[in-house]
């Protein structure tokens, strides 16, 4: 038996998108729209708004492990991603990890032989299933810091996302000792000469176990993010990488879920992705569509709401309302 057609969009907060401003088309459609989400704001909490976790934890890493390699039960993980990161006049910058840096097979010949010992010295495993995804299996015991996602570390100070406490100091000293064997280790001459920036450090982020279980109305999602792939996979349904507007064509019985965080261009995402979306919603090709927003913000559209003559455009929400 099939299951109605439901759009579900995962948007940054509405801060990123400053003074822009909505088509009057969108802003219409919204003001008919129902509050659906007044939650936590944050990329955790809004994922965990889509997929029931037990518990409810992302660990990133156990939970894109398990889907790439299929061995995440029974240890707890941590990625270890090859990293660029730049000195500055303050400190340092992450500037490009994983996929940013170009990375491929002989990369990982050349430099993970070098790195495997500074970690299994700490008794943990370094391996790389892929070029840009690297990981590090821990006791499932094993307690670990706070580490920050790359997302929300990428340009800023690392001053302020080192992994803190007294488990923090421990993995500090072994960040500090991988990034010198990859200063000096050759093969990143061998990169510059090619015009790549060097893989100079590991971002560690995303540790934990397994959950127990992972639960989604999601039968298809669009996604850039290994992790909202991986969530999808792991409840039963399918995921591809995003592509550059919304194919209605994609859309299957039950939730189809697009993940377009990443876009801070509001004229883009209003073409290329709101009024498809509304469209899909006035003409019946979907039932229902959920708009979430990182702020903790969201609306559930519905084609009857189209009646709703007295209610007014919906307004932006100002930077410091959305902060």
């Amino acid at each position: 038996m099939s299951r109605d057609r439901a759009i579900h969009l995962l948007l940054p907060a509405w801060s990123v998108f400053g003074r822009q401003a909505l088509a009057p088309e969108v802003a219409s459609a919204f003001g008919r729209a129902d509050a659906s989400i007044d939650g936590e704001a944050g990329i955790e909490a809004q994922l965990l708004r889509v997929f029931g976790i037990v518990p409810a934890r992302l660990a990133a890493a156990a939970l894109t492990r398990q889907v790439e390699v299929g061995d995440a039960v029974g240890a707890a993980w941590l990625r270890a991603d090859p990293a660029h990161v730049r000195p500055d006049i303050n400190g340092a910058r992450l500037l490009g990890i994983g996929e940013r840096l170009g990375l491929d097979s002989s990369d990982v010949e050349a430099l993970l032989p070098a790195l495997k010992p500074v970690f299994g010295d700490a008794g943990f495993e370094l391996d790389a299933p892929s070029p840009t995804h690297w990981y590090l299996r821990l006791p499932r015991e094993a307690r670990l810091p706070a580490f920050s996602a790359p997302d929300d570390a990428i340009g800023a100070d690392l001053f302020e996302h080192q992994p803190e406490g007294p488990e923090g100091r421990r993995w500090r000293a072994l960040i500090n000792e991988a990034q010198i064997i990859l200063h000096n280790h050759p093969w990143n001459a061998r990169r510059a000469e090619r015009g790549l920036v060097p893989v100079n450090s590991l971002w560690l982020w995303g540790g934990g176990v397994l959950p127990t279980s992972v639960r989604s109305e999601v039968t298809y999602c669009a996604s850039d993010d290994d992790l909202a792939c991986a969530l999808t996979r792991l409840a039963g349904g399918d995921a591809v990488r995003l592509s550059a507007s919304l194919p209605i064509e994609a859309l299957v019985d039950g939730r189809t879920l697009f993940d377009l965080r990443r876009v801070r261009d509001l004229a883009v995402l209003q073409r290329d992705w709101l009024l498809p979306m509304l469209r899909a919603v006035g003409e019946g090709r979907c039932e229902s569509a959920i708009v979430d927003c990182a702020d903790g913000r969201g609306l559930r559209l519905r084609r009857p709401q189209r009646w709703r003559f007295w209610r007014k455009p919906w307004s932006m929400p100002n930077a410091t309302d959305a902060a």
